[in-house]
């Protein structure tokens, strides 16, 4: 068992991580992307624009150094929604993830079209350069590839 910070809800940034991994929401994410009964980020959250997330992370982080250097207690909270943006800045990444493992797949499967499309057009020239004779239908006996 890992010795924790003693003498506060958060004592130091090890014990804010190890709280935020506490939730399971770091394990196996590339398995999750292929169930189609999990919805993808994008899905679940349509409002949300990957664009905002350094301005939502400048905000947490600016509100909270000040609650820090201040006397309130909102640092509570506010660390909490700083953890909410790393949480969902951890799904953005999961989300982009997987697009990118559909991408390669889908790179891969026109690779080998192109490849297939390549092969039945240099077969096609090659028996396009075929006398006559040898490409006629009643002449099988005859044909010599």
């Amino acid at each position: 068992m890992a010795m924790r910070g003693v003498g506060g809800p958060l004592l130091c940034i090890g014990d804010l991580l190890s709280d935020v991994g506490e939730d399971g929401s770091g394990c196996d994410n590339l398995s999750r992307c292929g169930d189609i009964k999990t919805p993808s980020f994008s899905e679940s959250c349509p409002s949300f624009r990957p664009s905002d997330l350094p301005k939502l992370f400048q905000e947490n982080y600016e509100k909270l150094n000040e609650a820090l250097a201040g006397t309130d207690h909102s640092w509570t909270a506010l660390t909490l929604e700083l953890c909410s943006a790393m949480q969902t800045a951890n799904k953005l990444v999961d989300s982009a993830n997987c697009n990118a493992g559909k991408l390669s797949e889908n790179v891969q499967t026109l690779q080998e079209i192109i490849n297939r499309r390549d092969s039945n057009i240099a077969a096609a020239k090659a028996i396009q350069k075929l006398p006559e004779w040898k490409r006629s239908p009643d002449s099988e006996n005859h044909l010599q590839i």
